[in-house]
């Protein structure tokens, strides 16, 4: 932006190349050769979504996106349409969720090979963490079939899923990868979203795609994008790629939805009690290398037994190390939907920052949808304890998860406020700092980013609508997000809806 001065509906902003210089009332801002006028709007930090999955997210923008499916018949549908247009690739979609569906069962390979006339298929079920898949893709992965959660309905879980999911991005041709992450910063850009913090690893699309899309926000306008590998003593990635984290979509323990997440009590729909991924000797050996390395780590952590496996370690790595160390790293946990009150304590001690999904409650909370299918209406509506996790003071970043929810930060903040479960809800400011600041926080930034002040990395994000900030947020959480107008990172406008130059 070189040196501007925005004004909105009550306040300025004075920016010089990538910082904010000076903040005020309109009225007192400093004289400029560049104005831009922004008298209706009202500029707020930028949103930063916490955890997503950049090309699965734009592979559902620009591809099969199975989101809001309400049968196993339209599911069929939907497939053999893209396999009519698909001209014989390997068919990728993602986010059916059958709990919504009458008959309450996934499509089984012999259903999918008729909808694929024999194709390639691979559909990953709203959480990402299992699969529907075709006899043609089973075929070409023998391995999967002596790997645990293997079915031979077609229905891969746990490491039969990581290695038929590796084989399926594998077909993805470089050009389809290249469209799906710009549409994902496309999209985020236009959300009002300046950083994207991507949840990479070997299970997840692996590091050629994670290598594209560093290549990518390196050379073209859009959010900033930063990056985990998630992968036990994954260091040497982690250096040579200079990425935020060893960690992120670590998968300790799978998800509620496939019945995959480790719980201390099983499920209360089948008669398991998930399972964990790792022993607890593992995690601590890497945790203690990542805290020794200066290397923030972190886990994809769901049940309470996944949960207090990684709390107990990251304790027992400050014991050894010392507290205040381990407290400098802010280790990360994902999703960590199911504490107790005992973790709570501990993550606070320890410093750790919770990467939460607010919309994941909105999607599956309450007393009819999935999660109190999977446990029972009672220990449902103790998850996602968000104003719990606030009243013992640890630090709070938001994200979508995406493609599991969409990219939409307004509604993870309105999410976050009116959680399903009353009394677990954040304020209304408590919500949009843990959208915001709270997600540079959690990639150990003390740059100031995520706040409007002087000395600040120049990213905020310019919307329609009321005068005020507060009045902005009151009317986002009660269902009318405003419009977005304009987002700048770093000091280059990457999106604005009345054209002003990408990158000027």
């Amino acid at each position: 932006m070189g040196g501007a001065t925005l004004y909105a509906a009550r306040d300025a902003l004075l920016v010089q190349d990538s910082r904010v210089i000076w903040t005020g009332p309109a009225d007192s801002a400093p004289a400029t050769d560049h104005v831009v006028d922004l008298r209706a709007a009202v500029i707020t930090p930028a949103f930063v979504d916490a955890h997503v999955h950049t090309t699965a997210t734009g592979l559902a923008i620009t591809g099969l996106d199975l989101h809001g499916t309400r049968s196993l018949g339209e599911l069929l549908d939907r497939v053999e349409s893209h396999a009519r247009a698909g001209r014989g690739r390997v068919i990728l979609g993602s986010g059916w969720d059958e709990s919504r569906w009458s008959e309450r069962r996934p499509p089984t390979r012999q259903e999918l090979d008729r909808a694929a006339y024999g194709g390639a298929v691979y559909l990953a079920r709203v959480d990402g963490h299992s699969a529907a898949c075709s006899s043609a893709l089973l075929a070409s992965v023998p391995e999967a079939a002596r790997e645990a959660g293997y079915d031979e309905s077609g229905m891969v879980r746990l490491d039969a899923h990581h290695a038929v999911r590796r084989t399926a991005y594998a077909e993805i041709l470089p050009s389809q990868r290249r469209d799906a992450q710009r549409a994902t910063r496309k999209r985020a850009a236009g959300l009002g979203i300046g950083c994207l913090q991507e949840m990479s690893g070997p299970d997840v699309a692996g590091r050629r795609d994670l290598e594209a899309l560093l290549q990518l926000a390196d050379t073209e306008p859009g959010p900033a994008v930063l990056a985990y590998w998630g992968e036990l003593h994954g260091f040497e990635i982690v250096a040579e790629l200079d990425l935020a984290g060893a960690g992120g979509d670590l998968f300790c323990d799978g998800s509620l939805g496939s019945h995959t997440a480790a719980l201390s009590e099983p499920y209360a729909d089948r008669a398991t009690n998930g399972s964990l991924r790792y022993d607890a000797e593992q995690i601590r050996e890497h945790l203690r290398a990542a805290t020794l390395a200066g290397a923030q780590a972190g886990f994809h952590v769901i049940g309470d037994v996944a949960i207090d496996q990684v709390v107990t370690m990251v304790a027992a790595v400050a014991e050894e190390v010392g507290l205040g160390r381990v407290r400098s790293m802010r280790h990360r946990l994902e999703h960590v939907e199911m504490p107790r009150p005992e973790h709570l304590a501990e993550m606070a001690r320890l410093g750790m920052v919770a990467s939460v999904q607010p919309a994941f409650d909105a999607a599956w909370g309450g007393p009819d949808l999935m999660y109190a299918q999977r446990l029972g209406v009672d220990r449902a509506a103790g998850l996602n304890p968000l104003s719990a996790f606030a009243r013992a003071g640890v630090p709070l970043a938001l994200g979508s998860d995406s493609p599991v929810t969409a990219l939409d930060p307004w509604g993870g903040v309105a999410a976050a406020v009116n959680h399903r479960t009353h009394g677990s809800g954040l304020t209304v400011d408590q919500a949009f700092h843990s959208a915001t600041a709270g997600g540079w926080y959690a990639v150990g930034s003390d740059t100031g980013a995520g706040q409007l002040r002087v000395g600040a990395p120049a990213t905020f994000a310019v919307w329609d609508g009321p005068a005020t900030r507060q009045e902005l947020l009151e009317r986002a959480v009660a269902g009318e997000p405003p419009p977005c107008r304009m987002t700048v990172v770093d000091g280059a406008v990457v999106y604005d809806s009345v054209g002003t130059e990408a990158g000027s």
